[in-house]
């Protein structure tokens, strides 16, 4: 039997101001914001926060073997991941569906994975499963705990409280006292995520805020994340989400969690196809919603045009500038300029958030090659 052992709430929802996630979000046992979300937004991009993500699921993988055996069982190529350096990565089914995405780091000789709290004791179930003979040992790694820190200042902020901060994203550095620091390029270009002991989570967090960082709940990162088009699992990805879809492709130097040039995975011919003969169906796109609706789209319902589906929702959210924004995944074939309706709002594609893809396939040429096109 696996060890999934539950994550208490988190000790920092009694820092005073703490308001609580609501029970039905995804970020339930830390806070939510300590007062002022947008405040706490603007901070993250002008100045230095942290978040408690505390929540998260966290694994610990051990054994000579532990990055090979992964790299034939996830999409994206870690077999040679550099000692202190993070990856994206997914677990795709047989379909080439988005079953898990996961944040690897490898350092010291242990490869530590954080999920989202929900999926995480499922990944944990199938990476036991998937062992076999190899020489690697997933576990739980609750012993560590994620704070997320967003904003121009947070170096500084890490360096006076005794860390120093990355400079490469994906890039990692050890903390003293246990632990890690790595720089990510997302929510923001100046986000950093810190694995710390988890017995010492208060600890860290008033060094942080003494060090000069403002306390931000999970509203601030969400939103940064949404208005980055940075897809969430589960909220903008549902169980007919393929990677291409939700931008998920590239390795690890392009910010992605597919890598196109490794050897055969689980999932494998569908990315290939896509990228080589079609395109995804659907795409990521940023929506704005109208404000003055009443009432808001949740994640899951509908994105219609003329009362015909086109797409679903993914996260919602109140950005300090954008106003309330949503990530959705709908049909390519919708023009950008297409009055959409979400929920009980009407809604409008951002044009910048849409990647426009004109380019001939390798394979797709190929086939018109032979047959004389």
């Amino acid at each position: 039997m696996v060890d999934t052992l539950p994550v208490s709430p988190s000790p920092l929802l009694n820092v005073a101001g703490a308001v609580p996630a609501p029970a039905d979000s995804p970020d339930t046992g830390v806070a939510w914001h300590y007062g002022d979300p947008l405040g706490e937004q603007r901070k993250a991009e002008r100045s230095a926060v942290v978040v408690d993500r505390s929540n998260r699921f966290v694994i610990a993988i051990g054994g000579p073997e532990r990055l090979t055996w992964l790299h034939t069982i996830s999409s994206q190529h870690v077999s040679a991941l550099p000692d202190a350096t993070s990856a994206e990565n997914l677990s795709l089914d047989v379909n080439g569906r988005v079953e898990h995405h996961f944040i690897q780091t490898d350092l010291n000789g242990l490869t530590w994975i954080d999920t989202e709290a929900d999926r995480g004791p499922d990944l944990l179930t199938f990476l036991t499963k998937m062992v076999f003979w190899s020489k690697a040992e997933p576990r739980n790694g609750s012993e560590l705990a994620v704070l997320s820190m967003i904003g121009p200042d947070t170096a500084s902020v890490l360096d006076r409280a005794g860390v120093t901060a990355p400079v490469e994203p994906y890039a990692v550095v050890s903390v003293p006292g246990g632990g890690f620091v790595r720089r990510m390029p997302w929510p923001t270009a100046h986000s950093f995520d810190l694995l710390i002991p988890r017995e010492h989570l208060a600890d860290w967090w008033a060094r942080l805020t003494a060090a000069g960082a403002a306390p931000a709940g999970t509203w601030a990162f969400e939103a940064l994340r949404v208005a980055a088009v940075r897809p969430r699992i589960g909220l903008d990805t549902d169980d007919r989400t393929i990677p291409h879809e939700v931008r998920w492709i590239g390795g690890p130097a392009e910010h992605g969690a597919v890598h196109l040039e490794k050897g055969c995975y689980r999932g494998q011919e569908t990315v290939s196809r896509v990228h080589n003969l079609g395109k995804p169906p659907r795409h990521l796109v940023l929506l704005h919603l109208d404000g003055s609706a009443e009432g808001r789209p949740n994640a899951g319902d509908p994105v219609t045009v003329s009362g015909r589906t086109v797409g679903r929702i993914g996260t919602v959210i109140d950005h300090h500038d954008l106003g309330p924004i949503a990530l959705a995944l709908v049909k390519r074939s919708i023009p950008v300029d297409t009055e959409l309706v979400a929920g009980p709002c009407a809604a409008s594609i951002d044009p910048d958030s849409v990647i426009e893809d004109d380019r001939i396939q390798a394979g797709r040429a190929a086939v018109d090659r032979l047959r004389g096109r």
